[in-house]
């Protein structure tokens, strides 16, 4: 086999690996799933308006990615909950839950599209008291509902170790809705797939030369 087909070779097996990872096959959750995550959120929901939210949000799965489109305002000064140590900023403290969350949802496919801190209060507001101020904002892709709703088992499951009280300290507001359908143009598939042919048609350019 030459240099050129190995390449080639090398690229389509890289390539489908991480589209197979990347890309969500799972169909749309069954009434099965449905049910056992709807008595997940029972549990860990206080608030019967947010279970009635999560089982819409289940119920209207398409199947496929979709993001989560977040606002954050942060406390001036997180509250004092277990695990927060004195004099540690409410940045500081939303790290406890952002890293490992995120960390454990990258395994998934998961991860941040966009996210900045906030330049000025909100400059376009009408119909909402009490959202002027933010402190930063963001989108995080997820490869499918079910994946996000594994992750809320496996914060269940941590117990007293649960780390969503640090996002509770740190937090004063937040807003958080998904996006289905949705798009960007730096999608990663796309972007793989274009720098795996220039690799490939770059080998097989200096093959050519070299003959």
């Amino acid at each position: 086999m030459s240099r050129p087909a190995r390449t080639w070779l090398v690229l389509c097996l890289l390539y489908m690996a991480f589209f197979g990872w990347y890309t969500s096959f799972g169909g749309p959750l069954s009434d099965e799933e449905i049910a056992y995550y709807g008595a997940v959120v029972e549990e860990v929901a206080e608030d019967p308006e947010r279970v009635k939210v999560w089982m819409h949000f289940m119920e209207t799965d398409t199947g496929d990615d979709f993001v989560m489109l977040n606002a954050i305002d942060l406390h001036d000064t997180p509250e004092q909950v277990p695990g927060v140590e004195p004099g540690e900023t409410s940045d500081e403290v939303l790290a406890k839950y952002t890293r490992p969350f995120l960390g454990k949802a990258f395994l998934s496919g998961a991860h941040p599209v966009v996210m900045g801190w906030a330049a000025a209060p909100a400059i376009d507001i009408w119909g909402i008291e009490g959202a002027n101020d933010w402190s930063q904002g963001g989108l995080v892709r997820y490869r499918s509902r079910r994946d996000l709703l594994e992750q809320l088992v496996a914060i269940r499951d941590l117990g007293d170790s649960n780390i969503h009280a640090f996002k509770i300290a740190a937090m004063e507001k937040t807003i958080a809705y998904p996006l289905d359908p949705w798009f960007q143009l730096g999608d990663p598939r796309f972007v793989f797939a274009l720098l795996f042919a220039i690799v490939g048609l770059s080998v097989q350019a200096f093959s050519k030369r070299d003959a």
